[in-house]
């Protein structure tokens, strides 16, 4: 089974409300008390506190404390968390290389191949949209959408997905959905129609790993040794190692806090906190 191994660095930030450029902040794993120096997934919820998928299990930190949950103290399936989301009730789904759970705070539940209409064990990517439904990208099986009793695929062979090896999915404020695939780039999909960026577009790799949308509507692209790219409507703007603080051009993860501040996983870089525009970073949200 393919697995996705990203050395992970965290962040202590100052609490100091300051505006500052924009900037780039990097901390080494000793700072932090993730179980593994391999982060693959990070989420964060209603109240702040970060969930960090690793290769070792599932990390939650709420600016002091870390917990962690693994396959010998909890209910997760494998301890290899490749993608986290939560719901409107703050319950957390968490996907794995076999299968993905419901985590409710105190009760697990397990969805598989076998108990249910899941294409793949392999969930890469876990987003929910306004309505509760979980969209799911499967590592060779799809895209899944599961609203709680009924699932539907959606297939290369018989969708406008380009590629049945999903990674990231992000929905705007349309609905609109976006899905990146391993090799055959980036797709949009409406409910009904489905549109496809590739290499071709200026700034875009076809190995597409994480997507983020912020305020604006601008969408943020992790791709495969291609850096960040930002898609602003019709512009595209890439931030690389070579014209960036960015510390790895492979962008695994990429999460936008309550500050609008960029949270960047990468594959040997650790992760980074972009601040466009002088966003003020604070370590207490």
């Amino acid at each position: 089974m393919k697995r996705f191994f990203v050395p992970f660095i965290f962040f202590l930030v100052s609490s100091s409300l300051y505006p500052q450029n924009p900037e780039w902040i990097n901390y080494i794993p000793s700072n932090s008390g993730l179980p593994d120096n391999t982060a693959l997934s990070i989420a964060i919820d209603g109240l702040g506190i970060k969930w960090i998928g690793t290769t070792l299990g599932l990390a939650k930190f709420d600016g002091t404390t870390w917990t962690v949950y693994d396959t010998s103290n909890s209910g997760l399936p494998e301890d290899h968390v490749l993608s986290i989301a939560i719901d409107g009730s703050g319950n957390k789904w968490i996907g794995t290389g076999e299968g993905f759970a419901k985590f409710d705070g105190a009760n697990w539940t397990v969805y598989n191949t076998s108990n249910s209409g899941l294409p793949d064990n392999n969930v890469q990517s876990i987003t929910i949209d306004t309505l509760g439904n979980k969209w799911l990208g499967t590592w060779g099986g799809g895209l899944a959408k599961f609203d709680g009793t009924t699932w539907s695929v959606f297939a290369a062979s018989d969708s406008g997905l380009p590629g049945n090896f999903v990674k990231p999915i992000a929905i705007d404020s349309l609905g609109n959905k976006w899905i990146g695939t391993d090799d055959g780039g980036l797709a949009k999909f409406d409910d009904t129609t489905w549109t496809v960026y590739t290499a071709s577009e200026p700034g875009l790799h076809n190995g597409i790993h994480s997507i983020a949308i912020d305020d604006l509507g601008n969408k943020w692209i992790g791709t495969d040794d291609g850096g960040l790219a930002k898609f602003a409507d019709t512009t595209w703007t890439v931030y690389t190692t070579s014209n960036s603080g960015l510390t790895d051009n492979y962008v695994w993860a990429i999460k936008i806090d309550a500050f609008g501040n960029k949270w960047i996983g990468t594959y040997e870089g650790g992760v980074a906190v972009y601040k466009e525009a002088g966003v003020v970073l604070d370590k207490g949200r």
